[in-house]
Order: structure tokens, then sequence, then C-alpha cells
């Protein structure tokens, strides 16, 4: 009863910008926790951010603090990854997650839904 669907992915210039959104179809407000993972071909799934139920909370993987920002928009049931200063090596196909949790989680596992995702490419 729960559907996620990434956008907003593309091929970008290092140093340039580029905003994520994952639209959260759900019977009833449910999915409390909400994050952003990725995965690079031939590697593993790997975190990049997570947001509590108000915003008020936030996580980031070493690899992106500071230049990553999630937020959310809960009146729109909407999730949002704002990808500044973009490297090649943030290559990926970018997943969002939910789950009903209000515990903050970088576990993928944890993660009860995910969107089929978005490719993001960033040349050098």
């Amino acid at each position: 009863q729960v559907q996620l669907v990434e956008s907003g992915g593309g091929l970008v210039q290092a140093g340039n910008s580029l905003t994520l959104s994952c639209a959260v179809s759900e019977r009833t407000f449910t999915t409390y926790t909400r994050g952003w993972f990725r995965q690079a071909p031939g590697k593993a799934r790997e975190f990049v951010s997570a947001i509590s139920l108000s915003g008020g909370s936030t996580y980031y993987a070493d690899s992106v603090k500071g230049r990553f920002t999630i937020s959310r928009d809960n009146a729109k049931n909407t999730l949002y990854l704002q990808m500044n200063n973009l490297k090649p090596e943030d290559t990926a196909v970018y997943y969002c997650a939910a789950r009903g949790g209000r515990r903050i989680s970088a576990v993928a596992r944890d993660y009860g839904y995910w969107g089929q995702g978005t490719q993001v490419t960033v040349s050098s």
C-alpha cells in the first residue's frame, strides 16, 4: 500500500547541483522516517542521508556532509535531496526509502519501502 517514486536525476558536470524528489503514495500517513541511499555499478548500496518525521533531525554520510541537504514536505508527502558541488564519485542510482519507525537509521535493511531509483551521473 506504499509506493515511492524518485525523480530529478540526470547528467551534470562536476561542481553543479541537482535536486532529487521522492513522491510517497500511501493509504494513510505511516512512513515516519525516510532516507536516501545510492548504489554505484558493481558496488553495494550505501547510506546517504536520513530524516525524522518532522524534519527536525537529520543524518548524513561523511562523504556527502556539507554538500547534500535532505528535507521533507509532509503536506505534499514528498522527500527531497538537494545535492550541491557534485563529484564524479557521486555517480550512482539514488533510491529513496521509508520506514514506520521513529528512530533514524542508516541501515538499508531497516527500511521496508523503496523506490525504483533515479540515475545521477556526474562527469569530470
